[in-house]
């Protein structure tokens, strides 16, 4: 069944602040396999202009695919997310993510289409610092497959 236009617009509220540590940060560049000296050495962050370390940009995947979830998981919506896959993501920074940071994702369905008999669903998530400052947005295209013919 495909879901529900009238939601295209929804907000869902904000997430619980994240807050953003520097051993989080080298654990994601090591696990992504990128040795930027920025990711994990103060020193290094500073030389170019960083406060701290700083995250590699697809970092922040982890806290908006979270806060995603409040979608995914309203029940009104009726997504199937065990027929969901990962169709793309993309990043608009205003700055980086720093150590240090506490960042909040507000998340907003941004679209929904059928094609083939599979739903797309586009979720935009904004996320802010404690200060209200606008880190990033992050664009989410989740794909709900449609379900096999008996």
């Amino acid at each position: 069944m495909a879901l529900d236009q009238s939601f295209v617009g929804r907000t869902y509220p904000p997430t619980p602040p994240y807050e953003v540590g520097r051993e989080k940060i080298r654990e994601f560049a090591e696990a992504v396999g990128d040795p930027n000296p920025v990711y994990v050495d103060p020193e290094a962050a500073k030389a170019f202009g960083h406060s701290d370390v700083i995250a590699p940009p697809t970092f922040v995947f982890s806290i908006t695919f979270k806060a995603a979830g409040q979608v995914v998981q309203d029940p009104q919506l009726g997504l199937d997310y065990s027929r969901v896959v990962h169709g793309d993501q993309k990043f608009a920074y205003v700055r980086p993510v720093r150590a240090g940071d506490r960042l909040t994702v507000t998340s907003t369905i941004e679209g929904i289409k059928s094609l083939a008999g599979n739903d797309i669903l586009d979720i935009r998530g904004e996320v802010h610092d404690e200060s209200g400052e606008h880190v990033v947005t992050a664009w989410t295209k989740l794909v709900a497959r449609a379900a096999e013919e008996a």
